[in-house]
């Protein structure tokens, strides 16, 4: 059952690593587009955040947002094979961010831009926006929203709203909107965002998803990373705690 459950992770990890490496290839070389699905942001969003968070603090014990020390129950190094402390130490990293923040906000977080904006620029404003980047997709907003979390976290010691800048930051990455210098860096270019034709929005989609690489690539990453995500809460049985509250551990 371990040695199946460890070549399950260590397949999931060799995935995650071709699909970031074919993605950035793809950005590399320009043959990536400017169009990121639910998947591809919220899936590489937590993978991003949890590498970042274990290459900083790669130690135990884990701190927890009440500050205690929480020592995970560990094995004798001589029992466990190498490859299996590697995927264990995965694990440890996720929970470590979990540790520090809530997972949930920053999944949030990695759509916020697109849960305000298209609706308001797609659909309840179309005839005036006909476009779903507008105001949360451009530096204007990420700045506002970092400059409050800091506020929030220096006066209160409260992180929430800087995870949801964080996840904010790398949808505005992952949209790669510095090729729209005209939404990202509003209103420098004007108080008007450009129009685009929406008429075959839902069936262009679609198609990319078939046919474009700069599409469907970060949509498998993302949905590796979600999966290997599920396992570690099904193998732990946190499901129900982690929706519940955020917790993983």
């Amino acid at each position: 059952m371990l040695i199946s459950q460890w070549k399950t992770s260590r397949q999931i990890l060799n995935a995650i690593r071709y699909c970031y490496a074919e993605h950035f290839r793809l950005l590399l070389t320009g043959k990536a587009k400017n169009l990121m699905l639910i998947f591809g942001h919220v899936g590489i969003t937590l993978g991003a955040a949890v590498t970042l968070n274990g290459t900083l603090s790669k130690s135990y014990p884990l701190t927890t947002k009440e500050n205690k020390i929480k020592e995970p129950p560990q094995a004798s190094s001589e029992l466990v094979p190498a490859q299996n402390r590697t995927s264990d130490s995965r694990a440890s990293w996720l929970a470590s961010l979990a540790n520090s923040i809530d997972i949930r906000l920053l999944l949030l977080g990695s759509l916020l831009p697109d849960i305000i904006d298209k609706p308001v620029g797609q659909f309840f404003f179309r005839d005036t926006f006909s476009n779903g980047r507008i105001f949360c997709h451009t530096l204007l907003f990420l700045i506002l929203i970092t400059l409050a979390g800091l506020y929030l976290y220096r006066s209160c010691g409260k992180a929430w709203l800087l995870v949801l800048s964080f996840g904010t930051f790398t949808h505005l990455i992952l949209d790669q909107m510095w090729l729209e210098p005209r939404t990202l860096l509003w209103p420098l270019y004007g108080f008007a965002f450009e129009r685009i034709d929406l008429t075959h929005w839902t069936e262009n989609i679609f198609h990319a998803l078939r046919t474009n690489p700069g599409v469907y690539v970060p949509e498998i990453v993302g949905a590796v990373i979600l999966i290997w995500f599920t396992l570690v809460l099904v193998r732990d049985r946190k499901i129900r705690t982690f929706v519940k509250k955020g917790q993983v551990v």
